[in-house]
């Protein structure tokens, strides 16, 4: 979609040149999209493309709120990492000594190596949820991260299961990152969406960007703006 080339076309190397997008995001059935380029570590230029909503059919920014999904692990990594920095506690500890709301259950997998930051972080952890989070309906009541944790109701995935020993294999696990979750919300004894806020988006201008789930009623209602 976003092409960096350099030759005759331009004259100039590594010059990044715009691409047609709306029959790529037509054949993907994808109405709205945006993109940032980074240079230098600054955002070089942004745009967004298509509709931000179907039904008003307002257009998209670079503003638009779209969910990050999975990209918001490494984000919440750094909220991680800066309480480490702080001395909250340290990537190596284990994690039951943390955590008040929920333990990691003892197993023959981790009677010799507890779970810890440095594992969930790193998707060593042997966490194994077999599953992806389909996500809920704006109607339908939402699971508590324990609830998540244990697979109860309202869940609706599977319980989290420590499957391996720690730091023995590699295995992608959403699961894992939840329980960082949790163990960030017990020892900071903030909201998490509150604390991403106020440690890492707002420091480095992210001011459209938040982990509020849902959506507060006025941040939904200028999400599409």
């Amino acid at each position: 979609f976003i092409s960096a080339i350099e030759g005759p076309q331009t004259g100039r190397t590594g010059e990044l040149v715009e691409l047609p997008l709306a029959a790529a995001m037509q054949k993907a059935g994808v109405p709205g999209m945006s993109v940032a380029v980074i240079r230098d570590f600054e955002i070089h230029w942004s745009k967004g493309y298509g509709v931000a909503d179907v039904v008003s059919g307002d257009t998209a920014t670079a503003d638009t709120l779209f969910q990050a999904a999975s990209i918001s692990k490494p984000v919440a990594a750094m909220a991680v990492l800066k309480a480490v920095q702080d001395g909250k506690f340290t990537l190596d500890q284990d994690v039951n000594t943390i955590l008040t709301s929920w333990k990691v259950p003892a197993s023959e997998h981790t009677a010799r190596q507890p779970v810890t930051l440095r594992g969930l972080l790193s998707h060593t952890s042997g966490t194994d949820d077999g599953f992806g989070f389909p996500g809920y309906k704006p109607s339908a009541p939402l699971p508590t991260l324990v609830q998540i944790l244990n697979g109860e109701p309202p869940s609706n995935v599977g319980k989290v299961l420590v499957a391996r020993p720690p730091l023995t294999a590699v295995k992608y696990s959403g699961g894992g990152i939840t329980l960082a979750q949790l163990l960030m919300t017990d020892a900071i004894k903030r909201p998490f969406p509150d604390h991403m806020r106020d440690t890492v988006l707002a420091p480095i201008g992210m001011r459209h960007s938040a982990y509020q789930q849902p959506l507060s009623a006025e941040r939904d209602r200028t999400a599409a703006r």
